[in-house]
């Protein structure tokens, strides 16, 4: 299979109906590409393509809220948590019928595959998480002072009045986050448009304020996810063969938020920086980010 970024593929879970790209052997290894916020699939793309080469098969869908994964009923909540998002995995690799596979994930990607390591361990071959430390029990404590200043959207976002502003102007509100969280100049304008269309979903915004409010307040959720929320909850260590990916230039999570991790894994654990890096690493630095992928995974 030949990775194709013009070249949607479809499939229906019971919630959704998830649009993805797929490339490498399909008879090799599996990995799960998961992207993360504001971003799209597309951020594997480079990566994938490498890992093609050795026979690694991928499987990179459009989170829910983003690009053509679409809900099949205007009735259902528009849940953005982790659960719900590591439910769509899960249902995925269920439609497409494989058993197990290796996660890879970005940002809210990454969140998601610790979440699957809790829920789902015998499923993973391995973990790959970028851009986001461990978090035991899935719990969202407020930062030190310093990571909290760096979540600043995520506060705005919080206040009734700047989710309004948000609503306003979506894709600007994303655009600061490209301009501040990686250093200068390391996207260009049409990747960034490209991407963006991504945020056109009907339930792009939804799904944001829902996955960044739901952290620091009570927000209606779907009960159907309550289920993986207590697993979640009630797992602290994780024994799934880990690699944490950190850009020491990452403007939104500081490296120093991810360090210290390990007491937390009882399976293999490996973290690394990659110096003059930002928060997208997959964009900034596929080469080096695909072959310590490349590395675990063997």
């Amino acid at each position: 299979m030949s990775l194709d970024p013009d070249r949607l593929l479809k499939t229906t879970t019971d919630v959704l109906e998830v649009a993805f790209l797929q490339g490498g052997d399909a008879n090799g290894k599996i990995a799960l590409l998961l992207h993360g916020w504001p971003d799209d699939a597309t951020t594997w793309t480079s990566v994938a393509s490498e890992l093609s080469k050795v026979g690694v098969r991928t499987i990179m869908p459009w989170l829910r809220g983003f690009g053509q994964t679409r809900f099949l009923s205007p009735s259902t909540h528009r849940d953005g948590r982790t659960e719900a998002l590591a439910q769509d995995a899960l249902d995925l690799m269920d439609a497409l019928k494989i058993e197990r596979f290796s996660v890879i994930g970005h940002d809210w990607g990454a969140r998601v595959a610790y979440a699957l390591a809790a829920v789902v361990p015998e499923r993973l071959e391995s973990v790959t998480a970028l851009s986001l430390g461990y978090s035991p029990r899935g719990a969202f404590p407020v930062p030190p002072f310093r990571q909290s200043r760096a979540w600043w959207y995520q506060w705005f976002m919080s206040v009734d009045r700047g989710a309004e502003a948000v609503a306003e102007d979506p894709r600007g509100f994303a655009r600061i986050m490209w301009e501040t969280w990686s250093p200068q100049g390391w996207f260009d304008e049409k990747t960034f448009e490209m991407v963006a269309r991504s945020f056109e979903n009907p339930d792009w915004l939804a799904i944001t304020l829902s996955n960044y409010r739901g952290r620091w307040r009570d927000e209606p959720r779907d009960p159907r996810y309550d289920p993986l929320h207590q697993k979640i909850a009630s797992t602290e260590q994780l024994g799934v063969p880990t690699l944490m990916i950190q850009g020491g230039a990452d403007g939104t999570v500081l490296a120093k938020s991810t360090e210290g991790k390990d007491k937390y894994f009882t399976g293999s654990y490996r973290r690394i920086v990659l110096d003059d890096v930002g928060h997208f690493p997959t964009r900034e630095a596929p080469a080096a980010v695909a072959g310590a992928i490349m590395e675990h995974l063997s």
